[in-house]
This record gives C-alpha cells, sequence and structure tokens, in this order.
C-alpha cells in the first residue's frame, strides 16, 4: 500500500542572488545563471511607462512598435527569424516601466540576440505600420470600453489619484488618431538610454551570451535621468457610472496605500488574501458559496513605483448590487472586529507561501521575482524575508491593520453599471 508524503509547508525559501556586472555606460546586468535549462531569457527593463509620457499613448505606442521594422529588418523578418530558431520576444509596459524580453534555446542564442539588437538600438517605427498599430488600438480600446469591468477600473484609477495624475489619467481612444512617427521617435531617444535601464538575464549564461548583451547595453546612449515630478493624488471616496443598458454592476472597492517598500505592505498583502485572495476566501465564500451573487471576486494588494494601493473586484448582476456591496462591507469589519481563526489564517499562509514557490519553480519566474525587486531597491534577500513575514503573522497582527487601514469612512467606492 502507497502511502502519501507529508505536506511539508517551508517558512524560508533560499532565492538565487542576482550577480551583478556594470557596464562602461552604467548600464547595471543582473545575471541568474543556471545549467539545469537550456534556454536563455534576457530582459531589458526601462523606466519608461505610461507615467512617463509626454502624450497620451506614446508610451505603449513606442514599446509596442519596437519590433515592427528595424535600419536592417522589415517586421516580417523580425518574426520569421525569431519563429524559425523558435525564439521570442516579448513587450509588457505599466505605468512606470517597459519590459522587452527574448528567450530562446542556448544554441540559438546568437541569432536571437542579432535580432534583439535590431529591435532594441535601430527600430524605425514605420509610418505604414503605426498607422496599422493605431487603428488596431483604437478599435480595440473603444470595444473594451464598453464592457462596465473596464470602465469600473479606469474609474477606480481616477478615484484613487484623480484624473489628471499620472496614474489616474484614461485618454479617449480618438487620440489613437493623432499619434506621430516623430513623438515615438523623440520618446525612444529621450527614454531608452543607459541611464533609464537595467537588464536580468537567467538560463545558461557563459562568457558569451554575457559579452552579447553586454554590447547591447553598452551601445544604449547615456542620455539623461529624468524622473517626472507627479502631483499629489487626490481620492474621490464615491463615483457611480449607471448604464441603463448594463445586465450587470461592477464593483471595486479599496483605498490608496503606500507601495511595497512599506514594512507592512506584506501584511496588507495577507490582509488582502483573507478577504479575496484565492479560491476559499471570505468574499468568494460569501459571494459566491452563499449568496451566488459573482463567478468571482479579489481582493489584492497593487504596487506601483511611487504608489500602492489595496483593490477589491468583482461583477455581479445589477439587482444584486446593493446587496453585494453590504456584504463586502460586512466582511471587511468581521476583519475588523473579530480575531481571525488560527487554522484558516494558517490556510492563507500556505495559499501564499504555495504561490511564491510556484513563481520562483524555474529560471523565468526567478528571474521576474528579481526584476521586482530591483525596482523596489531591493535585492533577491525581500523575497526571503517576505516568506518569512508571511509565516510569522499572527491573527492580531491581522485584525490591527483591518483596524488601521480599512476604516469605512476611508474606503473608495466605484460601481459602473
Amino acid at each position: 500500500m502507497q502511502q502519501q508524503p507529508p505536506i511539508v509547508i517551508p517558512h524560508s525559501v533560499d532565492m538565487p542572488k542576482a550577480e551583478l556586472h556594470t557596464t562602461a555606460n552604467g548600464v547595471k546586468i543582473y545575471t541568474l545563471p543556471t545549467d539545469d535549462f537550456e534556454v536563455v531569457r534576457f530582459s531589458f527593463v526601462f523606466r519608461a511607462g505610461t507615467s512617463m509620457q509626454h502624450k497620451p499613448f506614446t508610451a505603449s505606442a513606442t514599446a509596442n512598435m519596437l519590433g515592427e521594422g528595424s535600419k536592417h529588418l522589415s517586421a516580417q523578418q523580425i518574426a520569421e527569424q525569431l519563429d524559425f530558431y523558435g525564439s521570442y520576444f516579448d513587450v509588457n509596459i505599466d505605468r512606470d516601466y517597459t519590459y522587452i524580453s527574448f528567450c530562446s534555446l542556448s544554441k540559438f542564442f546568437t541569432p536571437t540576440v542579432e535580432v534583439a539588437t535590431e529591435i532594441l538600438l535601430h527600430p524605425t517605427f514605420p509610418e505604414k505600420e503605426l498607422s496599422v498599430y493605431c487603428s488596431k488600438r483604437k478599435q480595440s480600446l473603444a470595444i473594451e470600453r464598453r464592457k462596465v469591468d473596464m470602465q469600473s477600473r479606469e474609474l477606480f484609477s481616477e478615484a484613487l489619484f484623480g484624473r489628471h495624475h499620472p496614474y489616474g489619467i484614461s485618454s479617449d481612444e480618438e487620440l489613437y488618431d493623432e499619434l506621430r512617427r516623430e513623438e515615438l521617435v523623440a520618446l525612444y531617444n529621450e527614454l531608452y538610454t543607459a541611464n533609464n535601464c537595467f537588464v536580468v538575464c537567467s538560463g545558461r549564461i557563459d562568457d558569451s551570451t554575457l559579452a552579447a548583451i553586454t554590447a547591447i547595453a553598452e551601445a544604449l546612449p547615456q542620455g539623461s535621468t529624468r524622473l517626472a515630478e507627479f502631483p499629489a493624488p487626490i481620492t474621490t471616496p464615491r463615483l457611480h457610472r449607471n448604464i441603463d443598458t448594463a445586465l450587470q454592476s461592477s464593483i471595486r472597492i479599496g483605498r490608496l496605500l503606500f507601495p511595497r517598500t512599506h514594512p507592512d505592505f506584506v501584511g496588507m498583502q495577507v490582509v488582502a488574501a483573507v478577504l479575496g485572495g484565492y479560491f476559499g476566501s471570505r468574499l468568494m465564500y460569501n459571494l459566491r458559496e452563499q449568496h451566488g451573487y459573482t463567478y468571482g471576486v479579489m481582493a489584492a494588494m497593487v504596487n506601483f513605483d511611487r504608489e500602492g494601493y489595496l483593490a477589491i473586484a468583482t461583477q455581479v448582476a445589477r439587482h444584486h448590487r446593493d446587496d453585494a456591496m453590504q456584504q463586502i462591507y460586512f466582511e471587511i469589519e468581521r476583519l475588523r472586529g473579530e480575531l481571525i481563526d488560527e487554522e484558516e489564517l494558517q490556510m492563507v499562509k500556505n495559499v501564499m507561501t504555495g504561490e511564491i514557490l510556484r513563481i520562483l519553480d524555474g529560471p523565468f519566474g526567478i528571474a521576474d521575482v528579481t526584476i521586482e525587486n530591483i525596482m523596489c531597491g531591493m535585492d533577491n534577500s525581500a523575497t526571503e524575508r517576505n516568506v518569512e513575514l508571511i509565516a510569522a503573522i499572527q491573527p492580531e497582527d491581522i485584525q490591527r491593520l483591518a483596524q488601521q487601514y480599512l476604516a469605512r469612512e476611508d474606503l473608495i467606492e466605484v460601481v459602473v453599471g
């Protein structure tokens, strides 16, 4: 008879330390070498997110147009060469940063890094491709904004920060018609520079691999360090938008708090997990299992470069909207008024620790966590500390944090539908 091995939940993790290399022009390259996988991934991270742009949509357009043609390769040639070798590159952009990642088998690193050189150093932003890009994005955004979930997401950002704050702006999709190639070129020249970049490499990295990536980094122009000045956030406690034709209402409740560097951030991550961070959370049980109001609800701490906030989000049938909101506030008050049961808290800790271990299972996940740590001014020991903080948190800590940060009068409420 076979016996299942015992389940062991670790109270600590050993996070690989990134090796730091600094190029002649000051670009920091962090390497996470391993010979267990015959792959290489390298990510160039630029402080070139949407909060850095001077005109709506220029940051995302610049990032997404990098692979649409270069000095020596057309968009089709770039795609075909990467596809031929089974390599890929991926572009992601958020409020603060642009992430450009390339991945290949180790044996095909050389042709992949040749394409990466073209994309990163010699983009041309062709007029024809830009026109197609703007047309598609304009149409896609217009369609997305018909959905109550998208509208509530944008309205929630406005309620948290103010409609003129870089984190709260939502621009009209018609402004895609006003994008010009020279604006993308200007933003690229300003932000895609050595002073504005760091690189993280993971996988099978030898001296020649590091040399090739270093060559790209050293070819970046020096540039100047520009950290935009942000106005103070202007929060709005209640924003409701009625849509008579909507069958559902999208609800978002939360508040502006602090970024990941704050000592209470990890504790508030646990509080958010208790409320709506996993399938067995309190809000999921209440709204879905007990009342049947929704298919899903989430609660999470969100981290930006200069701000952070708590968000609770769900969609319900419009005739259940008021009842659902009442239940959300009920669960928040229950967390403030009663100590959480040890068994429930241990379940939350297990889920959170297990998710961290899942993310760290492989070189790419470790690289992603390393990037996040670097952006917060930390090294990878921060992840080890976070696991220890999660393991050490007690029911009294949960109640204290809920009482301190989740008072009803401090919460922001957005409803669309």
